[in-house]
């Protein structure tokens, strides 16, 4: 049995994806600040730690439920959303925030599939179709997406640290319904937005 590492698999988009993989036979990992009951394995983070501290918690965790064996691929879907521009007063405070969910996850995540990946696997990370443009009323949450763009072709480069034959790819969603996007954005045409559930497939 093939196993997967969704990082962020107990939000609004990785339930959709544990769920979606776990029927179609994988073995499921969920990495996240809590669990999902439905993943078969947890391993849990603080990010309150050092990326590197975090990198190191979930390698020792992840040796001991592999034992050896690789990951057929890696989901990074943690992250969030904040609005704002430079002037806005909770502006740093959204922008640290951003990063913090969008580019550290995204770090971590390509650290973890670095060391972990099979050959020929894939790691998934999720930018934002936005971050393709200007994002001036949401700026945080634009630096934070673009970075995840940028590191994606890097890792896609040669010598990104990948192991061989490795795929990564970026989602580059518009908006996706989740409960937390529908309590930020009540009065949006929510039948305008892309399930989760239509991700994972």
């Amino acid at each position: 049995m093939s196993t997967l590492a969704i990082y962020g698999g107990a939000g609004g988009l990785g339930r959709s994806l544990v769920t979606y993989f776990k029927s179609k036979g994988f073995r499921v990992i969920n990495i996240d600040l809590v669990e999902n009951k439905e993943a078969e394995v947890n391993s849990l983070i603080d990010v309150n730690h050092s990326l590197a501290e975090q990198g190191q918690q979930i390698k020792q965790s992840l040796d001991s439920i592999l034992g050896g064996t690789k990951l057929a691929g890696l989901f990074c879907v943690a992250g969030g959303w904040a609005g704002g521009n430079a002037a806005s007063k909770a502006f740093l405070d959204s922008a640290e925030l951003m990063v913090k969910q969008s580019v550290n996850s995204s770090l971590v995540a390509s650290y973890i599939a670095a060391h972990y990946l099979q050959t020929g696997g894939l790691l998934s990370l999720t930018g934002a179709l936005a971050a393709l443009d200007a994002t001036p009323g949401m700026i945080g949450y634009g630096v934070a997406k673009a970075a995840v763009h940028h590191l994606t072709q890097d890792l896609a480069a040669n010598n990104g640290g990948l192991p061989q034959d490795a795929k990564v790819i970026t989602l580059c969603p518009v908006t996706i319904d989740t409960p937390m996007n529908r309590q930020f954005m009540p009065d949006a045409d929510f039948s305008t937005w892309t399930s989760p559930d239509d991700i994972a497939k």
